[in-house]
């Protein structure tokens, strides 16, 4: 990959070769993932938690804090805590559904017919796998993916992608293939691939082979015999370039309500989609249940 043309904007203030989209909260600093300090919302440079500190000592209560206190301290200073849930969840789910005899993902895997009135559905998909195959690379791309996006979008930013990826992965297979019955996080994870290459792309970086990389696995999806959800795989791709986008264009900290609002706006398009697929195909009764 080439090096990119680095600005103030798009690299952190203490550390000039690193690239990062994650802002303090408090002051507006560009801050990589060694100088964020997790706050209640967000994160904070190193200049404004000295800050924080020095009032807290001066404010400090006599007593200690609780053992839920320092536990959830401990929580919020982990790196990527967004990708570990993500993954700690799959992981719990699929066992589970081993145990149950398929129970776990019957009630918690993605059908159309069903959405309408099992609304969780629009979710839960996204968390229960089929095989040990499917979830042992699912969770690797997790794993690899998640990690560097919630590192340069901070954690909720890479929620928010990653549900609203997820719900283009089951927008498309709604109007594509509605009898289907899907599981798995593969939409999410392909939206993650487009968001990370417009990202890249953003930050001056050529991203070809990771274009070249998500071509190739969603192209497996189309061979026959494969039981892959291209359709998913496709929704996915869309959203992510989608959200990936929008973080690219609104960085600013004067620009997070903008940002908010077409996040917000992209889920309620998508989730009215969905119930339109619904209703369009007759729901319940099309499919007899």
């Amino acid at each position: 990959m080439s090096d990119p043309a680095y600005t103030s904007t798009n690299t952190c203030y203490r550390h000039p070769d690193r690239q990062s989209f994650v802002l303090c909260q408090r002051c507006g600093r560009t801050i990589c993932p060694e100088c964020q300090t997790p706050a209640a919302v967000g994160v904070h440079c190193p200049e404004c938690v000295r800050e924080q500190r020095a009032q807290f000592q001066a404010n400090r209560r006599a007593t200690g804090p609780s053992g839920f206190t320092v536990a959830r301290r401990r929580f919020a200073m982990l790196d990527q805590k967004a990708t570990v849930v993500i993954v700690g969840i799959s992981v719990v789910l699929w066992l589970l559904n081993q145990v149950t005899g398929g129970y776990v993902n019957l009630w918690l895997s993605y059908y159309t017919p069903l959405v309408g009135t099992q609304p969780w559905r629009l979710v839960t998909g996204l968390f229960v796998h089929s095989s040990f195959l499917h979830i042992l690379f699912n969770m690797w791309a997790v794993w690899i993916f998640g990690r560097m996006l919630e590192n340069i979008l901070g954690t909720w930013r890479f929620v928010a992608l990653y549900f609203l990826a997820g719900l283009g992965g089951d927008l498309a297979v709604s109007w594509l293939s509605p009898g289907t019955q899907v599981v798995g996080a593969s939409g999410a994870i392909f939206g993650l691939f487009a968001a990370f290459f417009v990202i890249q792309r953003s930050l001056g970086y050529n991203a070809v082979q990771l274009l070249v990389i998500m071509g190739l696995n969603l192209v497996v999806g189309f061979l026959p015999g494969t039981n892959i959800s291209w359709q998913a795989h496709v929704g996915g791709i869309v959203l992510g370039f989608i959200t990936g986008f929008v973080f690219s264009k609104t960085r600013n900290v004067r620009q997070r309500g903008l940002q908010i609002g077409l996040l917000v706006a992209e889920a309620v398009v998508l989730v009215a989609g969905i119930f339109a697929a619904f209703v369009h195909i007759g729901g319940l009764t099309v499919y007899g249940l």
